[in-house]
């Protein structure tokens, strides 16, 4: 892409986290050979959940939830279980953060760790979150427009019942 500036600065409206990346200005006139300078053009943005990826660990074993996010300038994150933000250092628990993904760790899976945890990706120009869950081996970890596998096999249950009466 080419832009022409009569003026000592180029302004690019509308720009995007997409075209952000390394750009070259070059001056010339007719009295000096031309100067060719390089610059690097960060866009900042706030941040998107990519990834949210929840888990199916059974009671006693290690367990992690992964929440990754994009951002410019980086995001902070923040977990919550039943509106309560976890803090470090709880008691099994482990957060790990990184800029743009954040783990939570379970050392050893108890029935209580069970359930759905938010996790909140935030910077300076705004913040976003994503529904994380940890389940039990065997629990439906998918739904699919709003039925679970699980569910969506129930209707087999009263066939196989009646298939068994009239075999006897």
């Amino acid at each position: 892409v080419g832009f022409v500036s009569e003026d000592e600065y180029l302004e690019i409206q509308g720009i995007t986290r997409e075209q952000s990346g390394d750009y070259e200005c070059s001056a010339s006139n007719d009295v000096a050979a031309p100067v060719v300078r390089r610059v690097k053009v960060t866009v900042n943005y706030p941040p998107y959940i990519s990834e949210a990826k929840g888990t199916g660990v059974p009671v006693g074993q290690k367990g992690t939830l992964q929440c990754e996010a994009s951002a410019v300038p980086s995001a902070e994150f923040q977990w919550y279980k039943d509106d309560k933000r976890l803090v470090e250092g709880k008691k099994g628990v482990k957060v790990e953060n990184r800029p743009f993904l954040s783990k939570l760790i379970f050392f050893n899976v108890s029935e209580h760790d069970y359930g759905n945890y938010t996790c909140v990706a935030s910077n300076k120009l705004g913040h976003t979150n994503a529904s994380i869950t940890l389940f039990g081996p065997g629990a439906v970890s998918e739904v699919n427009n709003g039925t679970s596998r699980r569910a969506g096999c129930i209707w087999l249950l009263p066939l196989l019942v009646l298939h068994l009466l009239l075999k006897f």
